[in-house]
């Protein structure tokens, strides 16, 4: 398998490992689609479109405060990083790998030795196959990561705390599962109805200011409710 410039990978160079071992006539309709198989290669979704991070990730049912859709992002856009980061450790590990291939590959062709040159080949091929699709996910992150960033300087409009993610939460997390409330039917399990349910009426219950108060502050409270 030859490494390519813009890892295309299903150019008929690419196809090379797979063409050899396939029945011939299953390699020919491989061959027939090969410029099919390149562009795909191109055009996947590999993560979230921006769409999909807007409505289905930041729909307003779960995040119904601006403050809560910046927050969700944050979250989002630190994940991809750290994902990405470990993905840097693999791609330079795969690195070292296929230096170490191609050291045992020169043995193999000194002692002469056919057979572990086909089983290293085969390694080669895998790492360089490897090595593309890591670099495509990695392309992917960073375009996600770009795109939180954007989704974040949009939400910031300074109407709430951006430092510090606990100031919105009492107020977007009531929204929030008010909505599940809402959402429960007959049919919601007895799971479903708790989950909505349990938190909320503890959040109407520490609730106060827009903040939630200590379970001693939230006590002291109630007691001097009932002294009056």
């Amino acid at each position: 398998m030859e490494e390519n410039k813009n890892n295309q990978l299903a150019t008929t160079e690419d196809l090379k490992p797979i063409l050899a071992v396939l029945k011939e006539e299953d390699a020919k309709q491989v061959l027939a689609l090969k410029d099919e198989l390149a562009d795909n290669w191109n055009k996947k979704q590999i993560f979230r479109t921006e769409t999909e991070m807007r409505v289905s990730v930041l729909n307003d049912a779960k995040h119904p405060t601006p403050a809560s859709k910046y927050w969700q992002s944050v979250r989002e856009m630190s994940a991809h990083f750290d994902a990405m980061m470990n993905l840097s450790f693999e791609m330079r590990r795969n690195n070292v790998k296929r230096l170490k291939l191609e050291r045992k590959m020169e043995k193999a062709i000194q002692s002469g030795d056919e057979l572990k040159q086909m089983d290293i080949q085969i390694n080669l091929d895998e790492n360089l196959y490897n090595k593309a699709v890591m670099e495509q996910v990695a392309h992917d992150r960073v375009r996600e990561i770009q795109s939180w960033s954007k989704i974040k300087s949009e939400l910031n409009d300074g109407s709430f705390d951006d430092k510090n993610v606990n100031t919105h939460q009492a107020h977007s997390l009531r929204l929030s599962l008010e909505n599940r409330a809402r959402s429960l039917g007959e049919n919601s399990s007895d799971a479903e109805k708790i989950n909505a349910i349990g938190p909320l009426q503890t959040l109407h219950r520490l609730e106060k200011g827009g903040k939630v108060l200590s379970f001693d502050e939230s006590r002291k409270q109630i007691q001097q409710n009932n002294s009056k």
